[in-house]
């Protein structure tokens, strides 16, 4: 329960960025659901706003909350994103991809004036790699794709990481909203995140990687009371 008031009270924090007109990237997981549902209220009490989603089970609770939303091709400009992440350090650098929408996720981080994450203390580390690492890729050849994902790390500082493919029902590959699959890789630390991301992003197959880099500019991190906000 602890988390979950932490994890509200960063989405709560978040809210106050909010202005009429905006358009905004909502964010997928369980700290972004809290956005979307204190989001709606301020909807409901005459915000004015319109949303993109960045998955099909963000854009679902949206729906059923009465946010309104546009389509990202209909979009010209995103002014602000909120999302979470499943680590972040005090470079504001990010693993994300828990959720599986990745790749959504960063078009519409890339695409905004101003990224916001928010999360609960327990995903702050000094130095990334705990969580393992999602890199998204195609079906075709990814077991290919995945030794070519594991020489990436190894050449990046990655002592010894492991390779798996995410699996969903049925214990076959879990596929994305963009019709893709996802290899986490445990990498314990990663000491250089930007290197890697570098490495990862020219690899055939892989169409997105977990590593957020240079993306979020204020990290809102919750508490029983509160929240702390950090800008960079």
């Amino acid at each position: 329960m602890a988390f979950e008031r932490e994890k509200e009270n960063a989405a709560t924090a978040a809210i106050e960025f909010v202005e009429d007109g905006m358009t905004i990237g909502l964010g997928t997981g369980s700290t972004a659901k809290f956005f979307v549902e204190a989001l709606a209220d301020e909807i409901a009490d005459g915000l004015v706003v319109r949303c993109v989603p960045t998955s099909e089970e963000t854009r679902r609770l949206a729906e059923s909350l009465g946010v309104p939303l546009v389509p990202v091709e209909q979009v010209d400009r995103i002014h602000l994103t909120v999302d979470g992440a499943d680590e972040v350090d005090e470079h504001a650098q990010l693993i994300k991809g828990g959720g599986a929408a990745l790749l959504r996720e960063k078009i519409i981080a890339n695409a905004s004036d101003l990224m916001i994450v928010i999360a609960d203390p327990s995903k702050q580390v000094e130095v990334l790699g705990s969580f393992p690492l999602p890199v998204e890729v195609t079906p075709f050849g990814f077991t290919i794709t995945a030794k070519k994902v594991y020489d990436a790390l190894k050449t990046s500082g990655v002592s010894r990481p492991r390779i798996d493919a995410r699996r969903g029902s049925g214990d076959k590959p879990l596929v994305t909203d963009g019709g893709n699959y996802i290899l986490d890789c445990a990498c314990s630390v990663i000491p250089d995140p930007a290197y890697a991301a570098e490495l990862l992003s020219v690899i055939p197959g892989v169409v997105e990687h977990g590593l957020f880099i240079g993306l979020a500019r204020t990290v809102i991190i919750g508490s029983d009371e509160g929240a702390s906000i950090f800008e960079y």
